[in-house]
């Protein structure tokens, strides 16, 4: 919609109807902050529905990110409300997504922390979400086994524990999985 001081904003169809508005009609200084507010609320929300659909989304990310794409951080805070309210937003099944997403691709816990930090998910989910995590220790042997060279030196060695520890792994998990697989008899990094 373009007005006549030649400022232009583009309207939702439904802030069109809601507020009644044709070519020409004039509007009062209240009116159009009404309008303002109405558009800045409605934008947010359309937005938050696009992000929402297409990625697993803490509330604290989505009104963070909403704000970081530029919408007014109450509309922005009203539309993330606005999606809890249609349970479009449940930051406990998003955390249960994140680490159920971190096992399966052989993480160990403190990978697990980090995408819930990551993803700005509330510490009070974290305990539930973490309780049952899985002991990852035939992960650690595996990806030893496929990573270690048959002679591997204290130098391969290193990388692959550098590796592990990326993953999240605890170094003394990887120790205890390399001492039964029975990898380096000398002193290793």
């Amino acid at each position: 919609m373009q007005f006549s001081d030649a400022s232009a904003l583009r309207l939702y169809k439904q802030t069109l109807q809601d507020f009644g508005l044709y070519p020409g009609m004039e509007m009062t200084r209240q009116e159009w902050e009404n309008l303002n507010a109405s558009h800045s609320q409605m934008s947010a929300k359309m937005r938050a529905v696009r992000i929402v659909s297409a990625t697993s989304i803490s509330r604290r990310e989505l009104e963070h990110r909403l704000v970081q794409k530029g919408e007014d951080p109450d509309s922005a805070k009203n539309a993330v409300n606005w999606m809890t309210e249609l349970k479009l937003l449940d930051d406990e099944n998003t955390a249960q997504q994140i680490v159920a997403s971190c096992i399966a691709k052989g993480y160990g816990v403190a990978r697990a922390k980090q995408a819930l930090y990551e993803k700005r998910i509330p510490k009070e989910y974290w305990q539930n979400v973490l309780a049952d995590y899985p002991d990852q220790s035939e992960y650690i042997a595996k990806f030893l086994r496929e990573h270690l060279p048959e002679e591997a030196d204290a130098k391969a060695a290193k990388k692959v524990i550098d590796a592990l520890i990326r993953r999240g792994h605890s170094y003394g998990a990887i120790r205890r999985m390399m001492d039964r697989e029975d990898v380096l008899e000398e002193e290793y990094g």
